[in-house]
Parts: structure tokens; sequence; C-alpha cells
């Protein structure tokens, strides 16, 4: 508490010696009863009373009060480990009130509860804003990227490639885990946050990240948007994501610290050090990251280690049985021919959910289609073709009678009619740009057998071929007038028409 000036002492010794209250003084006085009270004990342990020694200073006076010396007017009470008594509380459930009384249990000539607390505040605010922040232990883990890169030498070309920083610190024993990444980018955001669990051996109830794009797709300070495929990992490993606000750096002031910190623990130590390939950088991440997490901190007299294995580890969240597969999730519509576009390839949908929107989950070896919420389709991926991987099932009923018919097969029930039916319809398939234009017209030509029979239906072929015709309605013409049953005439020497007004070739001679 605030001192009072020597000159409201020796009033209030003054008015106590006239027989005034503690109330009465402290009215007088204009401090509370209790600080009234507290200093009328203090000149009753020093053993002063009024009348005080014309030669007695304020400093003399003072030195009384509050520097007592031997003697039975000297308490010395047994001051609390605030260190440890700091660490306590960062377990759940663990407040002062409790320490307090555990304290008292042991001391009972110990500090008041007032006094405790007042002790544990001045001591608290001598430490850094982020260790000053209540964590529970196993509750949040912080992370973002550190604004420095380190550089990657190619050994083959010699030129320098610059690495990202990952940096995570869980929030009760600032346990800090880092790593090189190559990107920002979703697939190495998600994949850090997995392998940091891995090295905590758990995994917190929440993660507090920076409005990083690859994460938030949304910076809001109310209801920011987070990645889908980020939000897919934390509900993988039963955890949440919690970004912080924008422009609000105090909720990510542990990371904000960690990453100060490995900054200079570790790319301080390694700017003289040249790495060729990104896993060579990371083991010399570690072994400095480990000499990072056993220094013992000054503040609290232990080190960040050993308060995870104490206060953390034991809190934190069993890892998933099976690791998480990194999916990018993808919004797509599905479009008029019932595919979705993924990276240049078409993966059919049911036909019912045409220009539907659609969510699309890709891994590297699938990719699966969900609508409101339900899987309604699910490929293997293929390359960037340009082609189309389609189920029969998502086809309309037009389109499936036509599925099972492939060039090869066509070829094959041409060839049992006959050669001329065999070469049509391989002209036909060849002269088209793409083979599947042609098959409407093979199959309504192979399908005249029905009516017309083999023999007919060869004979039409051969006619059509001779007078170059190539789709299905010049052979049903053929075989509808009889064509087929008679050759066509041979070309006679000469005009085929006799007229005046036709010259003939010998005209031009």
């Amino acid at each position: 508490m605030k001192r009072l000036p020597m000159r409201k002492i020796r009033d209030a010794m003054r008015l106590r010696a006239s027989g005034f209250s503690t109330r009465k003084i402290a009215a007088s006085l204009g401090v509370s009863q209790s600080t009234a009270s507290e200093y009328l004990k203090r000149v009753e342990r020093a053993g002063l009373s009024w009348p005080l020694p014309d030669d007695m200073t304020d400093a003399e006076l003072e030195r009384r009060l509050f520097h007592p010396t031997g003697g039975e007017t000297r308490v010395v009470r047994s001051q609390p480990d605030w260190a440890a008594i700091h660490r306590e509380l960062r377990r759940k459930g663990v407040t002062l009130s409790l320490l307090w009384e555990e304290h008292r249990a042991v001391h009972p000539d110990g500090y008041g509860y007032s006094r405790f607390c007042e002790l544990y505040r001045r001591w608290e605010g001598r430490l850094t804003p982020t260790m000053r922040q209540h964590h529970v232990a196993g509750e949040r883990m912080f992370v973002d990227y550190a604004g420095v890169t380190l550089e990657v030498i190619d050994p083959a070309t010699g030129e320098a490639r610059m690495a990202q920083l990952f940096i995570a610190a869980l929030g009760a024993s600032s346990h800090t885990y880092a790593e090189a990444t190559w990107t920002q980018g979703l697939s190495d955001w998600v994949g850090a946050h997995c392998r940091a669990f891995t090295h905590f051996g758990g995994v917190p109830a929440q993660i507090v990240s920076d409005n990083l794009k690859a994460g938030v797709t949304k910076a809001c300070f109310y209801e920011p948007a987070v990645n889908r495929t980020y939000a897919d990992m934390a509900a993988h490993y039963n955890t949440a994501v919690v970004p912080a606000r924008p422009r609000k750096p105090r909720d990510k002031a542990k990371v904000e610290v960690a990453v100060q910190v490995a900054q200079r623990w570790i790319v301080a130590r390694l700017r003289n050090r040249r790495f060729f390939s990104l896993s060579e950088l990371n083991a010399a991440i570690r072994d400095l990251l480990d000499r990072l997490n056993e220094r013992v901190t000054r503040h609290l007299g232990t080190s960040r280690r050993a308060l995870f294995e104490e206060l953390e580890r034991p809190a934190l969240k069993p890892l998933p049985q099976a690791p998480y597969v990194f999916a990018e999730w993808r919004q797509r519509a599905v479009g008029l021919d019932y595919h979705v576009e993924v990276e240049k390839h078409y993966y059919s949908a049911p036909h019912t959910l045409l220009r539907e929107r659609v969510w699309v989950r890709i891994t590297a070896r699938t990719v699966e289609i969900f609508h409101r919420g339900e899987r309604v389709a699910a490929h293997a991926r293929t390359s960037s073709n340009r082609q189309h991987t389609t189920l029969r099932d998502h086809m309309p009923s037009s389109h499936r009678r036509y599925a099972d018919w492939t060039p090869e097969k066509l070829r094959r029930q041409a060839a049992g009619i006959g050669p001329g039916t065999a070469t049509l319809v391989e002209v036909i398939l060849r002269e088209r740009t793409h083979p599947e234009q042609g098959f409407r017209s093979c199959l309504g030509i192979l399908r005249l057998t029905r009516t017309h029979g083999r023999g007919r239906l060869e004979a039409a072929c051969i006619r059509a071929l001779e007078i170059g015709a190539r789709s299905y309605t010049s052979v049903s013409s053929i075989l509808r007038n009889n064509l087929d049953r008679r050759r066509p005439d041979d070309a006679a020497d000469g005009p085929a028409i006799s007229h005046p007004n036709i010259r003939g070739a010998g005209y031009f001679h």
C-alpha cells in the first residue's frame, strides 16, 4: 500500500492519545479504517507513544515503524515461493485463495489473504506481458510464422531459396516448436500443425492462430471464417481454431514472444551457416530448439521443458490413432454435363445436381464430392489431361444406353455383318473429331438389321460407300427405296445429256 506522510502518522498518534476511535481517526486523516488501524498497530509494535521525543525526526520515525531491528518488535514472515505459486495457478481449478490456504497451513504466521494477494500481484507485475496472462495447462497452442526467412542453397544450381519459419508455443509452459517450410501455403501450414502435435505428444483444446490467408479465409473481429481444410484438420484432432482478433497482437502475445525468442536463439545462431536441403536446416533447428526448451528462465527459475512435463503434458488431449491425411476443400458448381472440374480433369456427379454448388475434397489419391454435408461421389484422382471420369450411375437414362458401347465393340459387330458394313463404320468413326460423335450413326446403321436383315444392310453399306454417303440417313434411304438391289449405272462416254446448249469437249479445241 502507499505509505502515508510522517505528518499524518504523527496526527494519528496524537488523536489516539486524545481518546479518538480508529474510525474517527481514519475520517480525520482521509484514509480507510483498515489503513489507520495498520499504522496504529505499527506504532504499538515499535513501542512508541505520544508525545514523541522532540529530537525524533521523520526519518527516525520511519525507520522505527517500517524497518524494525531485532527484539520482539520485529515480525519475520515466511516468504512464499511466488514462482511456484505462479506455476500452480496454471493448473485447472487452482485459485489464489486455495494456494493461500495451503501456505497458511504450513506457515501459520504467514501473510493474511489480502497481503498475500497484494504481494503476488506486485511480483507478477515484474514479469513480461505474455507471462502475466493466465494460461491454463493444455488449453491453448499459439501458432504463427516468423517474419524472417532462412536461406537454403540448391546444390545442383547454386540458387538460393528462402524457407519460412513456423513457430508453435503452448500457453502454460511456453514449450516451443519450430520448423522450416518452403511456403506459408495451406499444405505447409496444416502439415506443420500436425508435426507440432506429434512433437508435443498431445493436442491442446484450442489453436490460436494469426489471420494468415492459408488458415483464415475472412478476417473479421466478430466472426472470422476459417478455411475448410484447416477446420477439417482441427476436427480430426478434436480441437478448435480460434483466430486472433485483427489488430489485437495481445491475443497472441505468447507466440509473438516465442517468435522473438526463436529469432534470437535459432535464426541468429544459424546466420553464418549454409544449408543445402530443407531436412538439413530442420535438423539444425531441432538441435537449437532442444537447447531453448532446456534453458532455465530467470523469472520462473525453471525450464520450458520442465514446466511442460509437470503441467502441460498431462493436460493435453491424446493424439488420434491415425495421423491427419491432408485434403484440400474446394467449392465447385456441377456443369451441364454433370461433371465438376478439378485440376483440369472432369469428375462426374449425379445428374440430378446440375448447376448445384458442391464441396470437393481432394487428396493425393482421391476426389470426393459432397452436397449438403453428404458424400455423393468418390473417384480415384487422375492426372490433368482434360479427360472425363464418369460413373455409370451418375448418367441420365438417355445417356446410359450408350455407355456400354465403345469403338472396338462397334467395329466387331459391324465386321460380323460384312466387310462393307465394317468399312462404313470405320470411315464414320475416323472422320469424326471424337469417335463418340459417330456412336449414334453407327448404332442406327447396325440396328437396321432388325428390319432389313444382314444381307440387305451389307449391300446398302457397299452402295453408300460407292456414292460417298456417310450417315445413317443415307443408308436408311437406300434400303427404303430398294436401291441396295441394283448397282449404280456406269458413267457413259460423252455427256450424259444431249442438248443444243451443251457444247461438248470438241468445242474447246
